[in-house]
């Protein structure tokens, strides 16, 4: 019985340490995020921390899907949305996907916001959970505020915020 008890235990170890592994790679843009990242750079220059929207075979330019610093609304002209993410969240995981997939409307910027790290932006913004997306004006005043936790789509962004 000993032994059924010290197998079981290993499994457990062998599963808690494979799910601490994925979430490390999760949250450090590991393995899932090379993949999405190895497309070829965009053609124009984006803001620092920037990540490429993909390469659409229209003739107009797209939007911008940038991780947020604290100078990144400053240097970004356009309509700007603040996404609430949390790397854990898999509705914030499915949403990314979709803007990765699809791109980002032309003069519009979606600014990636680390939900669990950027708490004074949370409670500027009055954001109680993640997906949420707030369209502010260039001197980031709120303008709109959408929760896409339902329907995780740029459709779902495109339909309530622009």
């Amino acid at each position: 019985m000993n032994r059924k008890i010290l197998i079981g235990l290993a499994a457990f170890i062998a599963t808690v340490a494979g799910g601490m592994f994925y979430l490390s790679q999760s949250e450090t843009g590991g393995l899932d995020s090379m993949a999405s990242t190895s497309a070829s750079p965009s053609p124009t220059p984006t803001p620092p921390g920037a990540t490429p929207a993909p390469e659409t075979s229209e003739s107009t330019p797209s939007g911008s899907y940038v991780n947020y610093t604290d100078d990144v609304i400053a240097q970004t002209s356009g309509t700007k949305i603040l996404f609430f993410h949390a790397p854990w969240c898999p509705q914030c995981r499915a949403l990314e996907a979709d803007i990765q997939a699809k791109g980002v409307p032309s003069g519009v910027t979606i600014i990636k916001v680390d939900y669990d790290s950027n708490q004074s932006l949370r409670q500027k913004y009055g954001v109680t959970i993640q997906t949420s997306l707030v369209k502010i004006d260039d001197q980031a005043n709120l303008v709109e505020k959408y929760v896409a936790y339902n329907d995780p789509s740029v459709a779902s962004i495109i339909e309530n915020l622009l």
